[in-house]
């Protein structure tokens, strides 16, 4: 795959599409990319653009920007084809972070926060209300990534507990996991079949170097990837998330 900062909306298109060939014939994957493209179009009317300031107050509170109203044309057509960026919810956040503690034995302090997919690093700065050894994002669009190193560096909370967070430009398919004990973090942010290799590629990793895991999925419209994983198990969930241990 090309490096993030050669992606190109074209070459995407076609990725996009020769992979849902492979999968599901050419007439299929004809018609998920006009699907993809009108969604696109979709979400471009000024009555949608509107709608997206409603996930604002965040950023007015802590004086960032990660709110999905100011993400340019370019990387929302990228979205589509990838993931629609999408802030997760304050609110949602903690009750994912909540039912974790209360169904694990977990310390904070010796875990690694992941995000795959961490867009403009809320979901990171959210995190560092807790103790966690240190908290990393791995984003895929350099615009995103750029905004989010903004955000890392402006970012300012007297309930901020921790401060080593890095934001990371990279394929989260191919991004080496950290040989340390996890609490990975998914909003949807992968197809079925990129999302099946990251879940590989964690297997291989945990069986390389065994330690404690858990994922939290938020929106897990694929949660049947990780229940079919073999090496996860789920432990805690709502219809909004689910929480898995390995």
């Amino acid at each position: 795959m090309e490096s993030p900062a050669q992606i190109s909306v074209a070459r995407t298109a076609i990725h996009f599409w020769t992979d849902a060939a492979s999968r599901v014939g050419r007439f299929a994957a004809t018609r998920a990319l006009f699907v993809a493209l009108w969604e696109f179009l979709r979400e471009s009317t000024p009555s949608r653009l509107r709608q997206r300031y409603g996930d604002a107050d965040y950023d007015w509170d802590h004086r960032v920007n990660t709110t999905s109203a100011a993400v340019g044309w370019r990387d929302r057509l990228l979205g589509a084809f990838h993931s629609t960026y999408q802030p997760t919810d304050p609110a949602g956040f903690r009750e994912m972070l909540t039912a974790l503690a209360a169904h694990t034995k977990l310390n904070f302090s010796e875990f690694t926060f992941l995000d795959l997919g961490s867009g403009k690093g809320r979901t990171l700065l959210m995190a560092s209300d807790y103790p966690f050894r240190r908290i990393l994002g791995v984003e895929l669009l350099p615009t995103l990534h750029q905004i989010a190193q903004q955000n890392l560096r402006h970012y300012r909370n007297d309930s901020q507990q921790c401060f080593s967070i890095e934001s990371l430009c990279a394929d989260a398919t191919t991004f080496p996991f950290p040989d340390e004990p996890l609490v990975v973090y998914l909003f949807n942010p992968l197809g079925e079949p990129a999302l099946r290799r990251v879940v590989s590629n964690l297997e291989q990793s945990l069986r390389t170097n065994p330690r404690p895991l858990y994922v939290l999925y938020y929106n897990p419209l694929l949660e049947h990837v990780l229940g079919e994983s073999g090496f996860l198990r789920k432990l805690a969930g709502t219809h909004q998330y689910s929480v898995f241990g390995g």
